[in-house]
């Protein structure tokens, strides 16, 4: 049987950390609450044969970018089937995360919308880095990849994102 005050103590001590992170990749709130119960609901599931390999909390990040990639990825087949029958979405990101405390609302859409558009990867990466601000040693655990192969793919997400943060501003 599951230890219920076990799985009270990880839910009280990441769901801070869940929820912020779906939110990152999700960028509406009720998606990113959403995803944390399902988070939750998988590592209630799974807390059984968690085998320390890795920390807790690396194992808490890895269930809970897996699960939002695997939002996001269904969200764009949704909507590549809605484009395919020649419906238009109007809809804007429901941009309204808590934490970041920046100006002009114009200016962090472009820079998420910017990440957003980065390989999921580079995204995962510079997001757990710039934004969770993780060490690179606990990132390098999390995407399973050593400190240099890290160090490379920041400096590719870099240049990617300020690419694409200079193409939208000129257009």
């Amino acid at each position: 049987m599951k230890n219920e005050f076990q799985f009270k103590s990880i839910y009280n001590e990441y769901a801070k950390l869940v929820y912020n992170l779906s939110l990152h990749y999700l960028k509406n709130q009720e998606d990113a609450q959403e995803a944390t119960q399902d988070v939750f609901v998988k590592i209630y599931k799974k807390i059984e044969g968690f085998n320390n390999k890795s920390s807790l909390k690396t194992w808490i990040y890895r269930i809970t970018i897996n699960h939002c990639l695997d939002v996001i990825k269904s969200k764009n087949r949704k909507l590549r089937t809605l484009f395919s029958r020649e419906y238009e979405d109007n809809d804007k990101i429901d941009f309204d995360h808590p934490g970041i405390k920046i100006e002009s609302k114009e200016a962090v859409e472009r820079i998420m919308g910017a990440i957003g558009e980065l390989p999921e990867n580079q995204k995962t990466a510079l997001i757990l880095k710039s934004i969770e601000g993780l060490s690179q040693k606990e990132i390098a655990e999390i995407l399973s990849i050593k400190e240099k192969a890290l160090e490379s793919l920041l400096s590719r997400a870099r240049a990617n994102l300020k690419k694409t943060i200079k193409w939208k501003t000129r257009h």
